[in-house]
């Protein structure tokens, strides 16, 4: 929370510290050096700005982390996101991912219906619920700066990295659907100029004979979902996130915390299930069911850095 010590904000954060540390034990600290050594298997999470995980990675390490749940992308380039998984792999250090759509029901469900249709087809449609302005844009793109592929589609990238055989070696062909993508450059807050896709679809194929899809609109509403068509291009399945079970507790949230962004909500229970496994892992030791690795983060990068020069020459 941003703001001094007097401001809301800042009270709102030293109620919510004092509650904390009352109710669960938790221990504030300003930086890492205020650590005391670890008593138990430590986890390190580290969600900042993407530019900064490469140094928070090796001073996590520095602090005695067993295991480091790291967000997406993971950093800023393959380059850095590769000497970060060889920093961890010397140090024996194990580094999980964020992705919490590989743990989503929707995904799930969308994979097994799909398993049961021969020649069916698969797209994944990512939505967020920024303003269709250029001022609502421009300041996305700047605080996104690493690009759409990079950030919001990078939840989708690592579905196909994990479950359908994507890589930069095994893509045959990229198609963009030219009729629903946009390619935009916008002045940032800043006033500096970001070019991003607004919203993007495309189709790939693999050399190994499979193909799957991806939609991403950062004004499509809140609601994510999946889609299966048979070999006609009819709709035979789709499903939503959140579904009607889950839109109950994106309400209770809603009500709690009506300033921030809708989808946090949607992706709730999922993130809470990403995270109690990669817990119960560094603890216990048992297998974090569906997590993706670093190595699976490497791949997704890579794939969205040969993806974006790609989609937007096809785009001009």
């Amino acid at each position: 929370m941003g703001g001094g010590s007097d401001s809301p904000a800042g009270q709102d954060f030293k109620e919510f510290q004092s509650e904390t540390e009352s109710k669960y034990g938790v221990k504030f600290a300003k930086s890492m050096d205020d650590l005391p050594p670890p008593a138990a298997p430590r986890l390190a999470l580290i969600s900042g700005r993407t530019a900064d995980n490469p140094q928070l990675l090796t001073e996590c390490i520095a602090r005695g982390s067993k295991c480091v749940y790291l967000e997406k992308p993971g950093a800023p380039t393959v380059t850095e996101l590769e000497q970060m998984r060889k920093e961890a792999e010397a140090a024996g250090v194990e580094v999980l991912m964020g992705y919490n759509k590989n743990v989503c029901k929707y995904v799930a469900k969308t994979r097994e219906f799909a398993e049961g249709v021969d020649g069916s087809h698969v797209t994944f449609v990512s939505n967020n619920a920024y303003e269709n302005t250029p001022e609502s844009l421009g300041e996305c793109f700047e605080r996104n700066a690493e690009g759409m592929l990079k950030n919001m589609a990078i939840h989708e990238l690592a579905l196909l990295v994990s479950f359908y055989d994507v890589s930069v070696d095994n893509i045959e062909s990229v198609t963009a659907d030219k009729e629903f993508s946009s390619l935009q450059t916008l002045p940032g807050p800043s006033g500096k100029m970001f070019t991003d896709f607004d919203k993007i679809k495309f189709t790939i194929k693999t050399k190994t004979g499979k193909e799957v899809s991806v939609a991403a609109d950062r004004c499509g509403g809140t609601d994510s979902f999946a889609t299966v068509t048979d070999p006609s291009g009819k709709e035979v399945f789709r499903y939503y996130m959140p579904d009607e079970e889950d839109k109950v507790h994106v309400k209770e949230l809603q009500a709690k915390y009506p300033t921030a962004m809708p989808y946090f909500f949607t992706q709730d229970p999922d993130y809470i299930t990403v995270k109690e496994r990669v817990a119960k892992h560094t603890v216990q030791g048992t297998p974090a069911e569906g997590i993706a690795t670093i190595g699976i983060a490497v791949e997704t990068l890579k794939v969205a850095e040969f993806l974006t020069p790609m989609l937007q020459e096809q785009l001009k």
